[in-house]
């Protein structure tokens, strides 16, 4: 399988797969035709079959797909067999929120490090992890095999920041400052700008 060939739409919908495929194996299904997933998730069934074929097809004709089997492996595919530390970036109300947000690690993502440029956090544990100045985050990165940074900061200092991460050989970035980071194209960067999503809302009631 060539990943290039695969159209970020196909990606974007893989964790929603991955997510429903969960809970039909947590509740006992054991196979599933597309046509019954397709009801379940409001996607054709020919969009599904499409989806998957990218990645081998996984499914027999007559049988459908075994759940348990399409779950795995998806999580492969999402690189969800492996373990992925991170440290977050900005102690505030939304970086406290994430990495008191239990799921990640039953997804796989371990929240090792902690940082901030406010002195009056210094020392606070947030499950257990403890604030640290930012100007520890290089060797911290380089110490502790960090492969993504999680930016809660605001956009002012993002870009130096990113830079920073980029001279430690950060991986990946999943930045929620309000500004789009200009980096190499070897770090991935996934931006969430929540003020983006609360806009397409607004579209949706204006336009009903």
């Amino acid at each position: 399988m060539d990943d290039k060939n695969i159209s970020q739409a196909v990606v974007a919908r893989l964790p929603r797969y991955y997510r429903y495929l969960g809970d039909l194996r947590d509740s006992g299904i054991e196979r599933i035709s597309s046509q019954d997933l397709s009801k379940l998730m409001n996607v054709t069934a020919s969009q599904i079959r499409q989806d998957f074929n990218n990645f081998g097809g996984f499914g027999q004709q007559g049988y459908g797909y075994n759940v348990e089997y399409l779950y795995n492996e998806i999580a492969k595919i999402l690189g969800l067999n492996e373990k992925h530390n991170l440290i977050i970036i900005g102690a505030g109300n939304l970086g406290q929120a994430l990495a008191n947000y239990m799921n990640f690690e039953r997804r796989g993502f371990i929240v090792k490090g902690i940082f901030d440029k406010n002195p009056d956090l210094y020392g606070k544990e947030l499950r257990g992890i403890v604030v640290q100045p930012v100007d520890k985050i290089e060797d911290f990165v380089r110490e502790n095999a960090i492969d993504i940074a999680v930016l809660t900061i605001p956009k002012d200092g993002a870009a130096k920041t990113a830079e920073k991460l980029v001279k430690c050989n950060i991986k990946a970035i999943w930045n929620f400052a309000h500004v789009d980071l200009k980096v190499p194209e070897s770090i991935v960067v996934e931006n969430v700008h929540l003020s983006d999503s609360l806009m397409k809302l607004s579209y949706g009631i204006a336009n009903q």
